[in-house]
């Protein structure tokens, strides 16, 4: 079963088309004006929490706790699940990720395990780390050679992975080549977006007790940091989530999982490169939340976010927003620019926005 499920996998993404990642992002449309969501469950087990997911193609990917794995296919509206486990260990996967030929799963905790897609019939085991703090939480690629993922510290700056021949091997980044980590800073793994990439420029996003944006013009060869003005103080607060829309307009969001109705210094956005941010519907709903996604060819006005208390939508680039609903997902993808599919405790599903 294991060989027919990554075989599957194989023939899907090699004839995904690849998408370029420096294209230029279209203008707004004047037909996006969404007031509300049907939400269709197109998976549901009790058993999982899915906190990854990607759009392939015409085919949807997860990866998630008790080993599991999976890709619903768009036209035919099937799934094909298996799960990957290392001997005794069953791993939980928060982060996962595509090329125009292998799919990759990473998993949170030690040993942290990358898989990726391989020729032999099974998922192969391309990178592994035993180190005790090893605790990694999202992952994204430039192109089909060149990847990255990070973590939280293990030493004196945060876990970054890069691979460039195509996520065959991947070496860790020296502390070094990083900005020092600030006592108390580290990430959440709370939707596999802790990362935003456009072109060869790269954002990821910190949190904890401090709050940062560490930022690669190169693709991952050299790294700055810029602070936030997000909420921060706690192991639980801080930035969960980032997304641009171009390499200049970029919104965070996040703040305190266990202060959820909390919406004072939980969202910002950022008009020069994340260089400076600035707080948006300060004092304002929505509280915390885990993902947030621009929607496509709304130039940079329409953006969508979610979290287990519901999904909200701005129509000004982040100023006001409203409740769409209040069934709650961890994580968001955007198919189309009024298609998503969401994630969260027990189910994944496909949303309508009109």
């Amino acid at each position: 079963m294991k060989r027919l499920i990554v075989f599957c996998l194989l023939a899907i993404l090699s004839s995904c088309k690849n998408q370029d990642k420096t294209e230029k992002q279209p203008e707004k449309s004047s037909q996006i004006n969404y007031s509300s969501v049907k939400i269709e469950p197109i998976l549901e087990d009790d058993s999982l929490s899915i906190r990854a997911i990607e759009i392939i193609g015409n085919n949807l990917a997860f990866a998630a706790n008790k080993g599991s794995f999976g890709m619903y296919n768009f036209d035919n509206k099937t799934w094909r699940t298996n799960t990957q486990t290392l001997d005794s260990l069953v791993p939980e996967y928060r982060a996962v990720a595509a090329t125009n030929t292998d799919f990759f799963m990473l998993s949170v905790g030690s040993p942290a395990l990358l898989y990726k897609t391989g020729d032999s019939g099974a998922m192969e085991l391309v990178y592994k780390e035993d180190h005790e703090k090893a605790f990694y939480d999202a992952m994204a690629f430039w192109n089909d050679r060149e990847g990255v993922a990070m973590g939280d510290p293990t030493d004196n700056c945060i876990s970054i992975i890069i691979t460039r021949d195509g996520g065959k091997t991947w070496q860790k980044v020296n502390c070094d080549r990083l900005p020092e980590v600030v006592e108390g800073e580290a990430a959440f793994a709370a939707s596999n977006s802790n990362i935003a990439i456009k072109g060869d420029k790269t954002w990821i996003l910190s949190g904890g007790k401090t709050s940062r944006v560490y930022f690669s013009a190169d693709k991952g060869e050299t790294w700055e940091v810029f602070n936030t003005p997000l909420v921060d103080g706690k192991a639980t607060s801080g930035g969960y989530t980032i997304d641009f829309y171009d390499e200049n307009f970029g919104v965070i969001m996040g703040g305190d999982y266990t202060n959820p109705e909390g919406n004072n210094g939980n969202k910002a956005i950022t008009k020069d490169a994340g260089r400076t941010w600035t707080l948006v519907a300060e004092g304002q709903k929505p509280g915390y939340k885990s993902s947030v996604r621009f929607v496509p060819n709304s130039g940079g006005e329409k953006i969508i976010a979610t979290g287990f208390s519901g999904i909200s939508i701005s129509r000004d680039s982040g100023e006001t927003w409203e409740e769409l609903s209040n069934e709650g997902f961890y994580t968001l993808r955007f198919k189309n620019d009024s298609v998503a599919y969401a994630a969260g405790k027990g189910r994944i599903a496909k949303l309508t926005f009109r």
